[in-house]
């Protein structure tokens, strides 16, 4: 009898243990994802503070680019990305036309620079020095659109009014 109550005993003892040790395992663990999720919000906001830095410069990259100055007002996107390569996403666009004249910056945080931009096709157009190509080649791309369509292309990098 008394073997058995020094059994009960140590099994009890044993059980209470491990579950003692499972309730501290899980609270760490809990403890941990908090941290985690604090810890990304954190960049977030590192990434966020770094890309409101940087947007006059990206105005500036833009109206250098604007050699007809076309460009009257620059808006930015809300929320800021990071792509596979690690590098910092600005999205925005121009004029108050978001489909039409959107474009992006790539921003490379340790070197404080814009790594690349893009446009789209219809503001890429407003920043093209015709200078560069045959005149024909300029003939042939206005031939391309509409006539609505030329007569603003042509209105935007002022050569009409």
């Amino acid at each position: 009898m008394k073997n058995t109550i020094k059994l009960v005993s140590v099994l009890v003892v044993i059980i209470l243990v491990s579950v003692i040790s499972l309730i501290v395992q899980d609270n760490k663990q809990s403890q941990s994802n908090v941290n985690v999720e604090v810890k990304e919000k954190s960049e977030q906001e590192k990434v966020e503070e770094f890309a409101e830095k940087m947007k006059p410069k990206i105005e500036e990259r833009l109206h250098e680019e604007d050699i007809y100055k076309f460009i009257k007002t620059i808006t930015f996107k809300k929320g800021v990305t990071i792509n596979p390569m690690g590098r910092i996403v600005v999205r925005g666009y121009i004029n108050d036309e978001p489909e039409k004249f959107d474009f992006s910056a790539s921003l490379m945080y340790r070197t404080n620079e814009i790594a690349s931009m893009s446009f789209s096709a219809e503001l890429g157009d407003r920043f093209e020095n015709w200078a560069d190509f045959d005149p024909q080649v300029k003939e042939d791309f206005l031939n391309s659109l509409s006539k609505k369509e030329r007569e603003q292309y042509l209105k935007d990098i002022g050569e009409k009014e």
